[in-house]
């Protein structure tokens, strides 16, 4: 199924939610949500009661809810995929009701903020744009980044949806292809720019620098643009399309390099030059004016 993997905070903890489009539900970790109910300590603690009450629930009859939980791989505190069992909205409430809990109520009204969220934004696209733009604030990235980030996704979103207009399946199919246009004008695949740059389970694009994700940018926008005059069909027609887009951002990549005299491929992360929140001076990061050498 095609995951989207977003962390909400409820009461100071982080509970893991994985929306899936093509079952139209979220996940919700199911030991997240009890160290919410019980403020375990930790996720041991909240793995040790979920034990003891899967035991109960099942005495109780509840088979066919505990069968229906799914198990999924998700990050968790240590970066590695851990295969965590999730339960959908309606799994989780009947959870709720076995837990003796005074946060039970206020969960509930997140868990519909939550779901009412999520439909408003795929009914008004724009608001997932606020949101994302509120997020980026918060976190502390500079305006003049955000701006190339929301511009970034808009171009990211009219790409995938030519994809599949092209037949092309979400997963595997679309890392493959965003691979063959990173590598076109970048030089290197996505996991050698996330190595190149120290990251893990970091977004790559949430820790370019300005000129790289404008790069990107383009290189997307090139690739939306020729698979709609040549309308590829099939994973090898569309891989030299994607390629296509790539090069034609490699050529504005040297071009641009050779008048600055160095690369703009860099080991900085935009992440390393956000501010705290709570203070007032942002810094930018050192490739807008040209004087620091990429490492």
């Amino acid at each position: 199924m095609s995951q989207e993997l977003n962390i909400q905070v409820f009461d100071d903890k982080q509970v893991r939610i994985v929306w899936d489009s093509e079952d139209g539900k979220y996940y919700f970790s199911v030991t997240d949500v009890i160290r919410v109910l019980t403020d375990q300590p930790d996720a041991r603690g909240a793995s040790t009661y979920w034990a003891v009450l899967k035991k109960r629930l099942k005495q109780e009859g509840a088979d066919q809810l505990l069968t229906n939980c799914k198990q999924l791989k998700l990050p968790a505190s240590d970066g590695k995929n851990r295969s965590t069992d999730v339960a959908d909205t309606e799994q989780i409430l009947r959870i709720i009701q076995s837990v003796p809990s005074k946060k039970a109520e206020p969960f509930k009204q997140w868990l519909a903020y939550v779901g009412s969220r999520r439909i408003d934004q795929f009914q008004d696209p724009e608001l997932s744009i606020e949101q994302a733009v509120r997020d980026y604030r918060r976190l502390g990235y500079s305006e003049n980044w955000i701006n190339r980030r929301i511009k970034s996704i808009e171009t990211r979103k009219e790409l995938t949806d030519e994809w599949k207009r092209g037949g092309m399946q979400e997963g595997r199919d679309f890392a493959l292809l965003t691979d063959i246009i990173t590598k076109a004008w970048s030089g290197k695949t996505t996991r050698e720019y996330k190595d190149y740059k120290g990251l893990r389970k970091e977004s790559l694009r949430d820790n370019m620098t300005n000129l790289e994700l404008a790069l990107n940018t383009l290189a997307e926008a090139a690739t939306t643009e020729f698979s709609k005059q040549y309308n590829p069909k099939g994973l090898a027609e569309n891989k030299r399309v994607a390629n296509k887009g790539g090069e034609a951002a490699r050529v504005a990549r040297e071009n641009i390099e050779q008048g600055l005299g160095r690369s703009i491929i860099s080991s900085e992360r935009a992440s390393d030059y956000i501010r705290p929140i709570e203070d007032a001076e942002s810094k930018e990061l050192p490739l807008e004016d040209g004087n620091k050498e990429d490492k």
